[in-house]
């Protein structure tokens, strides 16, 4: 057995301990944790193979599966719209709308898990669900096993997705505090829940094009660090001579943890992305950031929940607008 199979099979036995041992969740309408025990009782742990697979061989597969729930759900809710290729009938979906595009990763992963679940219990598991599930796991594993908890599930899948309603739904890169509030409203999260899902931004990397016209100039004014912006500004000019559009990770300090990190870069003002330095426009922002940032779990335990608050959002109901695709990829026909 190759080495990455092993580490595959020790972290996905670790995870079924873990879902055992974690916290419960809230109740989230509609949705229930165990919800296939009965229909396909090997469905999470199958997910759970898949995805330490693909985080064992790619760490940045894990911080683009989570990312990936967030910008599914986001956008009509959690129904694996953003997974949609576009067709002859739909040639913009949401993968090609201007915040996904050459930007999401995770898709083969989510891929390779539902053809494993399809051949243990066939049109029974929804993308919704694996997109979910798959966002917990990596969440896990790329804390190192300290973000620890049980996803409910029973969502359905969307059959529409269009990349016209990406922007509309989804914070820019350069949002305010205001504005990041304001979208979280939206999708029924606080202010809080916005701060600690931030911190995501722990894990993966930015392409130069989403921050560096903003980000790397030094001047008196500006809320970033002087030498991290010059820093920034060498990276990607060097870079970009010879990629064209160069990546930065997001935590130069812990780049591949998903961890509390990313809350003392921010009090640092060494944080990428204009969304991040927003934190702490407000004094009351400020004071959840230097929360977060504190050792001991606290933040660990405040992303488990807000994951799961989250992936709540916009619950399919049964109906002709939602099916189990067999296909993540394309909608049933």
């Amino acid at each position: 057995m190759a080495a990455g199979s092993e580490l595959a099979v020790l972290v996905a036995c670790a995870l079924l301990l873990a879902a055992a041992c974690g916290g419960a969740p809230d109740d989230v309408p509609g949705l229930e944790v165990g919800y296939y025990e009965e229909t396909c009782p090997e469905a999470e742990s199958i997910v759970r193979a898949s995805v330490s697979e693909a985080v064992a061989e790619d760490a940045g597969v894990g911080a683009g599966l989570i990312r990936l729930l967030f910008h599914d759900c986001f956008v009509q809710g959690c129904d694996a719209s953003v997974l949609l290729d576009p067709t002859a009938s739909n040639q913009r979906p949401e993968k090609l709308g201007p915040p996904n595009i050459n930007s999401l990763r995770g898709f083969e992963a989510i891929d390779a898990a539902k053809a494993a679940v399809e051949e243990a219990c066939p049109g029974t598991v929804s993308c919704a669900d694996i997109v979910a599930f798959a966002a917990r796991d990596a969440s896990y594993l790329l804390s190192g096993y300290r973000v620890d908890f049980a996803m409910p599930a029973g969502r359905l899948d969307g059959r529409r997705s269009n990349a016209s309603d990406t922007v509309p739904s989804l914070p820019p890169a350069s949002a305010s505090f205001t504005d990041l509030v304001d979208n979280f409203a939206r999708q029924g999260l606080d202010a809080e829940d916005m701060v600690v899902l931030s911190g995501a931004h722990s894990v993966g990397h930015a392409r130069c094009s989403t921050f560096a016209a903003g980000r790397t100039a030094v001047d008196a004014d500006a809320d970033i660090d002087p030498s991290f912006a010059r820093s920034l500004r060498r990276r990607c000019v060097r870079a970009e001579n010879s990629t064209g559009d160069p990546t930065v990770s997001q935590d130069a300090v812990t780049p591949t943890e998903l961890d509390s990190q990313y809350y003392r870069n921010v009090l640092k003002r060494r944080v990428l992305l204009a969304s991040d330095a927003a934190l702490l426009e407000t004094p009351e922002a400020a004071r959840m950031v230097r929360d977060s940032a504190r050792a001991g779990g606290r933040w660990e335990q405040k992303f488990a929940k807000a994951m799961v608050k989250m992936a709540g959002i916009g619950v399919k109901k049964a109906g002709r607008h939602a099916e189990i695709r067999a296909n993540c990829r394309v909608v049933n026909y």
